[in-house]
């Protein structure tokens, strides 16, 4: 759907209009195209003393390819950069131009004092960072610190990278990655995501990466060539976004979704190479029908739990009917075909399963206890089998959308959907294709790292955790 106010402030009224009245002036995202950077630089580097992930960075840089620039205070990226092979100068204030992006390596701060490091950083930075810019903080898993002041000053972090989210502005995302002690060779997917176009709609949120490895030979262009890839509630919205993302990134897709949607899966199908599935998920025989379609393909590389439905009633006005369908389809479904699944082996090495939970599941909604409970209920999916799959070389992640601008969104009452749109860092509603590049990242054949985890895709919104 359109967002009309987005149109009328891009016009020069409009932008006059809205800036007298002090209203809210987003522009447009700038997502990932075809033929854009991985990443967007030059990469502004900086690292506080005992900062132990930068030759990690470097190499991602150098995988890109990406220039990089250097604080003053981190004078050790230059050998690490050319060992690397990453072109690199020092960043001398405004005399530097703008930047595309900004990374800051806090893993070594193991003391509040130590904290000032960062806040010179960004003090001196943050102005630089371009317009639909990225920054990332590089952290240690506060859990896994030596010493209370360790722990103390890492978790600190948060409040940083989420006050900086809504501080920065200008369509800016912010991220927090905390590494975990041994686990620096396996950040290049999540750090890439973090730092390219693809994760316009994710701002303000932490993630944390384990030790796992990384297979060789990954296309940045095509990372799921060769894999085959079930998108569940795929023939509209987020599902076929989530499917064209997963073909164009060369994989073998399966559109399941009800016979009802047979029509539209067809066109979906067709479109990206892929194959329907027309089947209901919640019917007795659902699980052993995805089953044998795995095992008939050699077993699936990924699943994606994408369908999901509404039924809105206060709880006092809701009927039976009406709770147990959601809970069937967007909870149950989930839990017994990724359950049958794991028994017949029917999940490949180093699989994964991506599940969409929703910003509802976290804070709740008016009228939506069962979408709420259903949602919720994903998380704790998603916690509860994420060391199941972690003992079978794979990973179990979940997508927290907030508002996204589908057909669900669009029959929303103009005042709620006003609010959806405008209450989050970017002031604009998300596109399916922003929870499909999400997902995307989560699939990451180099992402075994990234297990038990909940991100919103949300552009930071203010409702919720």
């Amino acid at each position: 759907m359109n967002d009309r106010y987005l149109d009328f402030v891009a016009s020069p009224f409009g932008k006059f209009l809205s800036g007298a009245a002090g209203l809210p002036q987003p522009t447009p995202l700038e997502r990932f195209a075809a033929g854009k950077p991985d990443i967007l630089g030059p990469v502004l580097v900086g690292a506080a003393p005992g900062a132990a992930l930068g030759a990690s960075v470097a190499a991602v840089l150098a995988a890109a390819p990406a220039a990089s620039l250097f604080h003053p205070e981190f004078s050790a990226w230059m050998g690490l950069s050319q060992a690397a092979g990453v072109m690199s100068a020092r960043f001398i204030g405004e005399s530097s131009g703008t930047v595309g992006s900004a990374v800051f390596d806090a893993s070594g701060i193991d003391s509040p004092a130590g904290l000032s490091a960062l806040y010179r950083f960004f003090h001196d930075t943050v102005k630089a960072v371009a317009r639909n810019g990225r920054i990332v903080v590089l952290g240690t898993t506060p859990e896994l610190t030596t010493g209370l002041g360790a722990r103390v000053a890492q978790r600190a972090l948060e409040g940083v990278t989420r006050s900086l989210g809504k501080e920065a502005k200008r369509n800016i995302t912010v991220a927090l990655i905390y590494v975990d002690p041994g686990a620096q060779d396996a950040i290049g997917s999540t750090l890439s995501f973090y730092l390219s176009p693809r994760c316009a709609y994710v701002s303000g949120q932490v993630v944390r990466i384990g030790a796992a490895a990384v297979p060789a030979g990954i296309s940045a262009r095509a990372p799921h060539a060769g894999r085959t890839v079930l998108v569940t509630g795929a023939s509209r919205g987020i599902g076929a976004a989530i499917a064209e993302v997963f073909a164009r990134d060369g994989a073998k897709v399966i559109c399941l979704d009800v016979p009802q949607a047979a029509e539209h899966l067809l066109a979906l199908a067709q479109k990206i190479g892929g194959d329907r599935f027309a089947l209901d998920i919640t019917a007795p025989d659902a699980a052993a029908a995805v089953v044998a379609d795995a095992q008939a393909r050699g077993g699936y590389d990924v699943v994606v739990h994408n369908a999901g439905i509404t039924r809105d009633k206060t709880i006092a006005k809701m009927t039976p009917a009406l709770w147990d369908s959601v809970i069937a389809v967007n909870l149950q479904a989930p839990v017994t075909i990724t359950g049958a699944l794991l028994e017949a082996g029917a999940l490949k090495a180093n699989g994964r399963v991506v599940c969409v939970s929703s910003i509802g599941g976290i804070a709740g909604n008016l009228g939506q206890t069962n979408y709420a409970a259903s949602k919720a209920g994903i998380i704790g999916l998603v916690g509860g089998l994420a060391q199941v799959l972690a003992e079978l070389g794979g990973t179990i992640n979940a997508v927290a959308p907030g508002f996204i601008e589908t057909q669900m969104t669009a029959a929303m009452p103009v005042t709620i959907r006003e609010a959806g749109r405008r209450m989050n860092s970017m002031g604009q509603g998300g596109l399916p294709e922003d929870v499909a590049e999400a997902i995307g990242w989560f699939a990451h054949p180099g992402s075994g790292g990234v297990n038990g985890q909940i991100v919103r895709v949300c552009g930071q919104s203010l409702i919720g955790a």
